[in-house]
């Protein structure tokens, strides 16, 4: 019997790495074998509310109590996945998710794309009680997996690791270029720290072919909300002062999967100068290492479990020299790079991802339907 998914989350039109991911998990277990299931689509108050191909309810941040309807909403599946990220949904620190989940009938599965190390108050008490109503939660990374079994008060047994699922740009065509290209895209906005990587490209001019550097993506919708295009400006205006304007591609579209794919194959290095100390996954280091592009990356957890063991290299916080050295080696060292690029065991593509989440939701269903079984004999009743 076909399983019927529901999944809330932020969703297309929305342009987040939240919605990214949820819609390729969706469009897999959806969309693939005869398979069913709907988006509630979590929006802010700005966002074009209309519903998209697959959207059976928009809980909409301005909504009193839209917790309530959305939770309806997914009771009408079989089972629930819950895109969890501080901020997402209404309420401190989003706290309008933990009644959504106590409202559920049927199994929740909560993705954490988030686990902090030095969570607030709240942030650890609400994480606690979501991870406490949900039927199981999963962690995408070793860190996030330890960071919550040791830092949180957690049932261990809820716990299931999931890794993050690519697109396989690996496969994607190689365009000829002139000179070196390095590459970082993604949602901009301060944390990216982009900054640094236009300070190290200041730093390697002499390379010989020239470097290219491709800032693609789109600025974050809810830093343009909040700062406009300043920090996209200030980048621009940093590269002027720097002397590397020439040498740097701007590219504030959001691209399809099948034209990024074609410009992750076209780098020659990925850079990904985070500031965060805190970022546990990230869906862009995770599609270019599955590209087999060689990263260049500050120390933030992902990059710090997924390139320790050479897939790419690691560099200071907010360093630009060091950050600069790293670069020359992968563009002037071909044994680094020929070894950086070589293939590994690729991250899981969302097919195989979903499956796993099939199989999770299978165990929970099933595991429901024996616990309302129980509920439903008479008293002294034998099996």
């Amino acid at each position: 019997m076909a399983v019927r998914y529901g999944l809330l989350s932020t969703h297309p039109p929305t342009r987040c790495g939240l919605a990214t991911f949820n819609a390729a998990l969706a469009a897999q277990l959806t969309g693939a074998g005869g398979w069913s299931g709907g988006i509630v689509r979590v929006t802010a108050t700005d966002e074009d509310q209309h519903p998209g191909p697959g959207v059976v309810h928009t809980w909409s941040a301005g909504s009193i109590a839209g917790w309530l309807k959305a939770a309806e909403a997914l009771n009408a599946f079989d089972v629930a996945i819950v895109q969890h990220e501080y901020g997402i949904y209404p309420g401190p620190d989003g706290g309008d998710v933990l009644p959504l989940l106590r409202r559920l009938t049927v199994p929740s599965i909560v993705v954490l794309h988030t686990v902090l190390g030095a969570p607030t108050s709240g942030q650890r008490a609400l994480l606690e009680a979501v991870a406490a109503t949900a039927g199981a939660v999963v962690t995408m990374t070793d860190t996030a997996r330890s960071r919550l079994l040791h830092g949180y008060a957690v049932d261990p047994a809820k716990v299931e690791d999931i890794p993050h699922g690519s697109a396989g740009h690996a496969d994607a065509a190689v365009p000829r270029r002139s000179g070196s290209h390095m590459l970082t895209w993604g949602l901009l906005g301060p944390g990216k720290g982009v900054e640094w990587a236009l300070r190290a490209v200041a730093l390697l001019q002499d390379i010989d072919p020239p470097l290219r550097f491709t800032i693609a993506g789109q600025t974050h919708p809810k830093v343009i909300a909040r700062h406009g295009e300043a920090y996209r400006a200030g980048l621009h205006r940093l590269g002027a002062q720097l002397g590397v304007a020439h040498a740097v591609d701007y590219q504030p579209q959001y691209h399809d999967e099948e034209t990024l794919g074609t410009l992750i194959r076209s780098a020659d290095v990925v850079a990904l100068p985070y500031d965060s100390l805190e970022q546990v996954t990230s869906g862009v280091l995770t599609e270019a290492v599955a590209a087999g592009i060689p990263v260049v990356a500050t120390t933030f957890p992902h990059a710090v479990e997924l390139l320790s063991d050479g897939r790419g290299l690691l560099v200071p916080h907010r360093n630009p020299a060091a950050l600069a050295t790293a670069i020359r080696r992968v563009l002037t060292d071909p044994a680094i790079a020929a070894r950086l690029s070589r293939p590994r065991t690729p991250a899981p593509r969302w097919p195989a991802v979903a499956a796993r989440y099939a199989a999770l939701a299978a165990r929970l269903i099933a595991a429901s339907a024996i616990d309302a079984g129980r509920e439903a004999r008479p008293a002294g009743s034998r099996s």
